[in-house]
């Protein structure tokens, strides 16, 4: 075959995700927008910052086109490098250092050129389910191996005795996502230094480097729950960054890779992961959104709503009779379904117009995820369709 087989699989197994959401805007045009509750897609609903606003109309009318669409360096402009690193000392009282910064398009850019960076074949990356589906794409393009963990099923943490027998001399990378889509789960510091500590035994017994990646998109979003700084905790350790959620700038594509400090040849990591970058093409973001990052940084949208949100659904679905975990941040529920099959169970729901995610590709089955980052009006609106679907399956006495 002239093509590549793996490419061709990934391209025609479609996004759950992305399949659901078209097929809500489809119903949306057919029966009205306000008929329709979709619930499948983390795209932030709230509006960017002001100051984010401003500094857009400021750069377009004071700076020659030529200039501020132009390249910036390849791993970042040095101004906005500089931001960040003196931001992220600033709050996390930590040492990061500007040319250890690579800015890049989202996280997800970040997650892919870190694991080109790091991965051989046959290498493993350990993860926890549930897990956003597309570390499985990101891992295996590079022929290494996504290796995912059961958690806890009371909270959703890991399971420090199945990562232990898990990590082997093939390990190279642990990957955390905190706060966790689709749970909403933060680790606690007692869970990121439980962490540090079998990772740094496990180096010490197999004699190289174990690298933590902390994808941390939903930093931010968290509902009175510190969420901590990885470098503080482990050397070898690596921060993936998103302004997406933070700032509600989901479509420009702006986030960053930081590298810590204290890992093991860190310099060298840095160069890696520019030759990563570079080989994948990933070089120089949005040069206008990394001028807008440089005065912005710090900011957020107003997350309010989304407590609002979480609050006003969890609370209803919880009384109508189904069980979630309740989320300390981002903005998802993740929902157990009532009968085993979650992908038939989102294809029930559909008939009340509800438009969930199954969880089966989060890699772990029986659950279904709802992001509540819309209009708290659909939610108000949404509540009796839930109701409705409950009592389909007779989970409580509500009509």
């Amino acid at each position: 075959m002239f093509l590549s087989k793996r490419m061709l699989g990934y391209g025609q197994e479609s996004s759950v995700i992305r399949e659901i959401f078209e097929y809500g805007l489809k119903r949306k045009q057919q029966i009205g927008d306000e008929n329709v509750f979709d619930f499948s897609i983390g795209n932030p609903n709230i509006p960017t910052h002001k100051q984010v606003t401003e500094k857009i109309k400021e750069l377009v009318n004071t700076i020659p086109p030529e200039k501020l669409h132009g390249y910036t360096s390849g791993p970042g402009a040095p101004t906005t490098k500089k931001a960040i690193a003196n931001y992220l000392n600033k709050t996390f009282s930590c040492d990061a250092k500007s040319d250890l910064i690579y800015i890049t398009s989202g996280a997800a850019a970040a997650l892919a050129i870190t694991f080109k960076a790091f991965l051989n074949e046959d290498d493993e990356v350990i993860t926890f389910a549930p897990f956003f589906p597309d570390y499985k794409v990101f891992v295996e393009s590079t022929n290494a191996k996504l290796i995912a963990l059961k958690t806890q099923p009371e909270n959703f943490l890991p399971d420090f005795d199945l990562l232990e027998k898990a990590i082997n001399p093939k390990t190279k990378i642990v990957l955390i996502n905190s706060p966790n889509n689709p749970t909403g789960v933060i680790y606690s510091e007692k869970t990121i230094q439980k962490l540090a500590e079998l990772l740094k035994k496990k180096e010490n017994e197999y004699g190289h480097p174990i690298f933590l990646v902390s994808d941390e998109p939903y930093r931010e979003i968290s509902y009175g729950k510190d969420v901590p700084f990885v470098t503080h905790y482990y050397k070898n350790s690596i921060v993936i960054y998103s302004f997406s959620k933070s700032l509600s700038l989901a479509g420009e594509r702006i986030g960053y890779i930081l590298v810590s400090t204290k890992a093991k040849n860190a310099d060298m990591v840095y160069k890696t992961i520019c030759g990563a970058g570079r080989a994948l093409g990933y070089v120089c973001a949005s040069s206008m959104f990394q001028r807008v990052i440089e005065d912005c940084i710090g900011l957020t949208s107003d997350f309010s709503i989304y407590e609002k949100n979480r609050n006003l659904l969890y609370e209803h679905l919880i009384k109508i009779g189904f069980n979630c975990v309740y989320p300390d941040g981002a903005f998802y529920l993740f929902m157990e379904s009532p009968i085993a099959d979650a992908e038939e169970f989102c294809e029930k729901a559909r008939d009340f117009e509800l438009y969930f995610v199954p969880s089966n590709s989060f890699g772990h089955p029986g659950f279904v995820r709802i992001g509540y980052c819309v209009s708290t009006d659909q939610i108000e609106k949404s509540l009796d369709s839930f109701t409705k679907l409950a009592n389909y399956y007779q989970l409580s006495e509500i009509t």
